[in-house]
């Protein structure tokens, strides 16, 4: 048997292994055949059809478990910005605060900042101490501790004596610090479910010869996980009804207790989950190399000793904190090896350089988008709902790109690369904020109330929210091109030691977004909207054009490392 983690892999396994009956790293994952398998040679990566592989059960364990978690993040983020915005049991809207569309924006801004700031903490405590399972564990018993006082701090006595505010905030604390523990470790341990690495040819029912290749597998793995998430976005549905119809506390306690079968889920699979121990944090290992690499080029510099490669080249500043090179005289806690997987690991993370302003357009969905559908008329539906026609569009539209899509193109040779899927995903969010300044422009010069639409009770416009419908779809979109390959490319780039520290890099770019969405928050309310959206679509609009110019290169260079002709990092050096 072949062994990964802690987890017996099959038991039909025929093994090549000399590793048999030890404990395996999982980059050792790949060195087993199954009955009626082979390894794929060059030509039949050239010439074969190339598949995704069937996804692990323990995979959709920990699917179910993002699932569950994402229902309860988003069940009750839903109703944060009336719940914000507009004053207690008054006005045409449902409400608690009555801080105003400055004060609701900013708060939402401040709990998605702060929920994708917090991963980096969590990936530390991982790496470091208790494993990404563990981790889990710990982080949510922090998680629910935030639910419950939301949860009680909205009910109406809670309320009306001003507890609601410093709930609220003490809560989005809480909440944002249990999600960080969980989104660092979540992603990178469902795609560690799938243990084989290395390419083999199966035979089909049909007879003909496909070569089944992980990274299809991955993209296929991440496809579905981001699929569960918008399942679990559908919470939004549920309690912005009972925001609008009953009260606010039973729209937070609902999610609360689903983030209890979140983590009854997660616990039933333990058993069944391939679990990677620990290995000390990356981190701060990574900090301590970096500075050594630093200090050692300096002096290098300083004293005209800079070393040369094989070929009579500089070699590169992250060299200098190689052992080999011997430029320190103490021992060091790393090997050449590391030195090099980091390097690999800074470089392979400029791709997400331009997405904090993905994230600028995707957080308008759950703030000035949700008071823009307030400005209209939405019939019998709370404004907030309409914020869930974005992961209904998704929950639809995964499973036809994952089995139709993108099937068809790499049959036609057109197999899309992830820079160009990324390409296209932020061509969409741009197209999105332009379409939302054109509804804007529309809300301001229809009646009655014009440009102050909501303001010091007023109600809407005599307009349909209606209208808002493509702009969701545009946002659903760019999603599944831009977010979804976001997350494939940060596991399969990450070297095998760095997978959680990388994840956790590109969920930071989400709170870069929150960062961005503070410097507009002056222009957040009425009569400003229409600013607010063109602005965000012409930022977004110049870096898609800025991020296909730096990086379309990279598409090249997965296709020659496919060939077998170099590998993608060496191409990174060149």
């Amino acid at each position: 048997m072949s062994y990964i983690g802690d987890k017996i892999v099959d038991e039909k396994v025929l093994s090549i292994n000399p590793f048999e009956g030890e404990e395996l790293h999982p980059e050792h994952a790949e060195d087993y055949l199954r009955e009626g398998e082979r390894w794929a040679t060059e030509e039949d990566m050239s010439l074969l059809r190339r598949v995704g592989d069937k996804i692990p059960t323990a995979a959709y364990f920990v699917v179910l478990t993002e699932f569950c978690e994402r229902f309860t993040y988003y069940g009750i983020s839903g109703p944060f910005q009336n719940y914000i915005q507009n004053p207690y049991k008054t006005g045409p809207r449902p409400g608690a605060i009555d801080g105003g569309q400055h004060m609701a924006t900013g708060l939402g801004n401040f709990f998605q900042f702060w929920c994708y700031l917090t991963p980096i903490l969590g990936a530390l405590i991982a790496d470091q101490w208790l494993g990404k399972f563990k981790t889990i564990l710990v982080f949510s018993g922090i998680y629910i501790i935030g639910d419950l006082v939301l949860t009680l701090t909205a009910i109406p006595a809670s309320i009306r004596h001003g507890g609601a505010l410093p709930g609220l905030i003490i809560a989005m604390i809480t909440i944002g610090l249990g999600t960080g523990g969980i989104k660092a470790n979540v992603s990178p341990m469902v795609a560690e479910q799938y243990g084989r690495y290395r390419p083999f040819v199966r035979i089909l029912k049909s007879g003909k010869e496909v070569v089944v290749d992980r990274e299809l597998t991955v993209q296929s793995i991440f496809n579905w996980f981001y699929w569960s998430i918008n399942v679990g976005g559908l919470a939004a549905i549920a309690t912005t009804e009972l925001e609008a119809n009953v009260d606010f506390w039973p729209a937070y306690l609902l999610p609360t207790l689903m983030f209890i079968i979140c983590i009854a889920v997660f616990w039933w699979g333990r058993d069944r989950y391939v679990i990677t121990k620990p290995n000390g944090s990356i981190i701060i290992k990574a900090y301590h190399t970096i500075t050594t690499a630093l200090r050692n080029h300096r002096k290098a510099k300083a004293e005209n000793q800079l070393a040369l490669d094989n070929e009579g080249k500089p070699v590169t500043w992250m060299d200098y904190a190689k052992p080999s090179l011997n430029f320190t005289n103490s021992e060091l806690a790393w090997d050449d090896r590391f030195v090099d997987e980091l390097r690999i690991a800074i470089r392979s993370c400029k791709i997400f350089l331009c997405y904090p302003v993905f994230w600028l357009c995707y957080g308008q969905m759950s703030n000035n988008m949700v008071s823009q559908s307030g400005q209209m008329n939405t019939g019998n539906v709370p404004n907030d709902i309409m914020q869930n026609i974005d992961p209904l569009c998704i929950i639809v539209l995964i499973p036809f790109f994952d089995m139709v899509f993108y099937p068809a193109f790499r049959r036609c040779g057109l197999e899309l690369r992830p820079v160009t899927r990324i390409t296209i995903g932020f061509f969409f969010a741009a197209l999105s904020m332009a379409y939302a300044a054109i509804i804007q422009h529309v809300i301001y010069t229809t009646g009655p109330y014009y440009d102050h639409p909501g303001d010091d009770g007023n109600g809407f416009n005599h307009i349909s929210a209606g209208i808002q419908i493509p702009g969701y779809v545009l946002l659903a979109l760019s999603e599944i091109f831009a977010s979804v390959t976001g997350l494939e490319y940060a596991y399969k780039r990450a070297p095998e030691s760095m997978k959680s520290i990388v994840m956790s890099i590109f969920l930071i770019t989400n709170a870069g977004g929150s960062l961005l969405a503070f410097c507009f928050n002056s222009i957040s309310s009425n009569p400003h909207l229409v600013e607010n959206f063109a602005i965000v679509s012409g930022l977004m609009g110049g870096f898609t054009i800025l991020f296909y110019v730096c990086f379309r290169h990279y598409d090249q260079m997965e296709v020659e490392e496919l060939k077998g002709n170099t590998t993608f990092e060496n191409r990174l050096d060149q």
